[in-house]
């Protein structure tokens, strides 16, 4: 009977937090809201996904496969539609720029690239634009890679979610 106390003295001290009996019952020691874990911080668990962001694109599968190009970029016009209310305008503006900065001679290119990746940043974060995170982080990676390629086939990528988000 040493249990039965404790089980007593539970909800009372619960009970100037909404009273004792809402779905409390059935809880095991580890449910309970310690450690600032608890009822919200499992749901959060549970919706992880969704919240950490988009997915991140692998530059060796964009170069290499074409399918993988346009799948992401299908993915990348979901989310945009799902996620944010960026206009065409922003998307255009950035894919201009994009074009020009493949356009720079090779030894420029680079540097035109990094600072493409900061204008992509501060539209993100401007507009709201959370769908476009895997896009910040591919430019990153293009630009460290430095090869032409990849550069065309991020400029690829991007044209594809501009034609796809008409």
């Amino acid at each position: 009977m040493a249990d039965t106390p404790q089980q007593q003295q539970e909800p009372r001290s619960r009970e100037g937090r909404g009273g004792e009996g809402r779905g409390r019952e059935g809880r095991g020691p580890g449910d309970r809201r310690e450690g600032g874990r608890g009822e919200r911080g499992d749901d959060r668990r549970g919706d992880r996904g969704r919240f950490e962001g988009p997915p991140e694109i692998d530059i060796e599968k964009l170069i290499s496969d074409p399918l993988y190009l346009d799948n992401q970029a299908h993915g990348v016009v979901s989310r945009m539609r799902d996620m944010d209310s960026g206009t065409k305008s922003q998307l255009r503006r950035l894919y201009n720029a994009v074009r020009r900065a493949v356009r720079a001679p090779e030894s420029e290119r680079q540097q035109q690239f990094v600072m493409l990746r900061a204008r992509l940043a501060y539209t993100i974060a401007r507009h709201s634009l959370r769908s476009l995170d895997s896009l910040e982080k591919l430019l990153l990676q293009v630009t460290r890679k430095n090869d032409a390629r990849g550069y065309e086939r991020f400029r690829d990528l991007f044209e594809a979610i501009v034609a796809y988000n008409e």
